[in-house]
């Protein structure tokens, strides 16, 4: 074994070892699938602390030669699969964390060379009785070996997409790379498998197509492989019983990414944390920065702010993705900012509905940060009054409510004020500190209509009353309280048996000013 080729099963051995480890060992059914076939080259990308150097590891010990790795995976889900024994240690593993050279070269054609070199020495130290016609060719090498032995390579790269984050701006370094990795890789037929893991998707060069024979899974699309993104709801919900963990607490905090077919993944490292500190933290600021995130939202493009802004009030925002070009500096509109940060992992993303999100409580607050930071005073005054008129709320104070909601208005004159569904926004805005108490719904679903917005009190805040706001344009606050009794909004709350205030909302655009009127009612 190695250090690049069959570098063993160590690393994987830490996994198991580490006091939370998580099955997804299932993966390996996947590749097994596609091993020798035209869908042979992966490319799976992730936001940081996702899991994707423990997936690379993981199939390092399983595919790789020189070793017994069954005792490590006899017990994991992947050794019920059909094709579990027939891959098991049967192929010479290229194992290359791009990351590492590139911070020892901090040059792309030294850090090809280095690789080359690394390389092209295990080769021959690995096969001493094979004649290699030119031994400092590697793709020449590597050829001689699967000649000589009919083995089969699988390549593992791990961060191949550093170059494209760190050198974000140098073309020509990144053409090279990704013709090294085009050379190397492309219509090869030692390649029996490639795998490639990082933060973005492959980089795209108009008609420049040097990895167009990869698939590839990313985070607006993740496909087949979207249960290995992160932890499922189930995973979730056993750490929790485990740990003495609030389930909903937890939910709330660090839930949120949906895939088709996985409607909740949660951030793996934040649940592991939360799981070991026992604690309800922010961990995501562990490993990122609002300021990166505080760059992006401040980029000029038109519209960026207004749709920031709906985010942050619970909003989804239909987004086109496909314009975006895999990079962290080409950006042509709003959309190509907000679809890096689905990938950075800051959004989530409905692929079904082609819409974005802020997925949780902990991303929810990297925003706030972020905007803060950013200057966007107003925005940022709106989510710190949010507290007071929650207070206000509860004790009943209409004219106070009235008065926030105002001032709510005001700070957020950048949206378009014109409507039911922006009155909705600012409301949702204004309310942004309900959400550390309550679970909200908007366009609630009732015995004879939508609610607009509810909010229920979760287990953990049941002194809070829930909350039920109709909202009106141009109507009276009565209207808006006899439709809340009429059209029978509270019905859906049948499973709720706590205290319950109705809230009507109004605005008139004659005179610009909100109305409120809140009732107790008894369910």
């Amino acid at each position: 074994m190695g250090s690049y080729l069959n570098p063993g099963n160590r690393s994987f051995q830490m996994s198991l070892n580490s006091k939370i480890y998580i099955d997804k060992s299932e993966l390996i059914s996947y590749t097994n699938s596609v091993i020798n076939t035209a869908q042979r080259f992966v490319c799976v990308s992730r936001p940081r602390r996702f899991g994707k150097s423990m997936a690379a590891e993981m199939l390092a010990a399983y595919y790789g030669r020189g070793m017994d790795s069954n005792g490590q995976f006899e017990h994991l889900a992947i050794a019920d699969d059909t094709t579990y024994r027939e891959h098991l240690n049967q192929y010479n593993v290229i194992f290359l964390n791009i990351q590492q050279f590139l911070s020892r070269t901090h040059n792309i054609t030294k850090m090809k060379s280095l690789i080359e070199n690394y390389l092209v020495k295990e080769l021959s130290l690995a096969y001493p009785d094979i004649h290699f016609f030119d031994a400092s060719d590697l793709i020449g090498c590597l050829m001689d070996v699967f000649d000589a032995t009919n083995v089969a390579f699988i390549f593992i790269i791990d961060e191949w997409d550093c170059i494209f984050r760190e050198y974000k701006y140098d073309i020509d370094s990144q053409r090279l790379y990704l013709d090294f990795l085009r050379n190397l890789l492309k219509d090869q037929s030692y390649v029996a498998l490639a795998y490639m893991t990082g933060i973005l998707p492959i980089k795209k060069y108009g008609t420049h197509s040097a990895l167009n024979m990869f698939d590839e899974f990313s985070m607006t699309n993740p496909g087949p492989l979207a249960s290995f993104v992160g932890f499922t709801d189930s995973e979730v919900r056993e750490l929790c019983t485990i740990y003495q963990m609030d389930y909903e607490e937890v939910k709330r905090l660090y839930d949120g990414y949906c895939f088709e077919g996985t409607t909740h993944i949660y951030s793996p490292r934040s649940v592991v944390s939360a799981m070991l500190t026992r604690s309800y933290d922010n961990f995501w600021n562990k490993t990122e920065t609002f300021e990166a995130l505080r760059d992006y939202i401040m980029l000029n493009f038109k519209g960026l702010k207004d749709i920031v802004t709906q985010l942050l009030a619970g909003v989804r925002k239909k987004i086109n993705t496909t314009t975006f070009s895999n990079d962290m500096t080409t950006f042509s509109s709003a959309d190509d900012v907000l679809t890096l940060l689905i990938h950075l992992g800051y959004l989530g993303y409905d692929f079904k509905t082609k819409e974005v999100f802020i997925p949780n409580s902990e991303i929810a607050s990297e925003f706030c940060n972020a905007v803060e930071s950013a200057g966007w005073d107003t925005v940022a005054d709106a989510i710190k009054s949010s507290e007071a008129l929650l207070e206000a709320t509860i004790h009943k104070d209409s004219v106070a409510v009235a008065a926030g909601l105002e001032k709510a208005h005001m700070e957020t004159s950048i949206l378009t004020y014109n409507d039911e569904n922006a009155l909705s926004c600012t409301i949702a805005l204004a309310y942004y500190s309900a959400r550390e108490y309550y679970l909200s719904f908007r366009e609630l679903p009732t015995g004879k209509g939508f609610a607009d917005i509810v909010y229920i009190p979760r287990k953990t805040h049941p002194e809070k009353p829930a909350l039920v706001i109709e909202l009106k344009w141009d109507q009276s606050t009565d209207g808006a309280i006899s439709q809340i009794k009429d059209r029978c909004y509270v019905e859906s709350l049948a499973d709720y048996h706590g205290d319950l205030l109705l809230v009507g909302v109004s605005y008139d655009t004659k005179t610009k000013k909100h109305l409120c009127k809140i009732e107790p009612y008894q369910i």
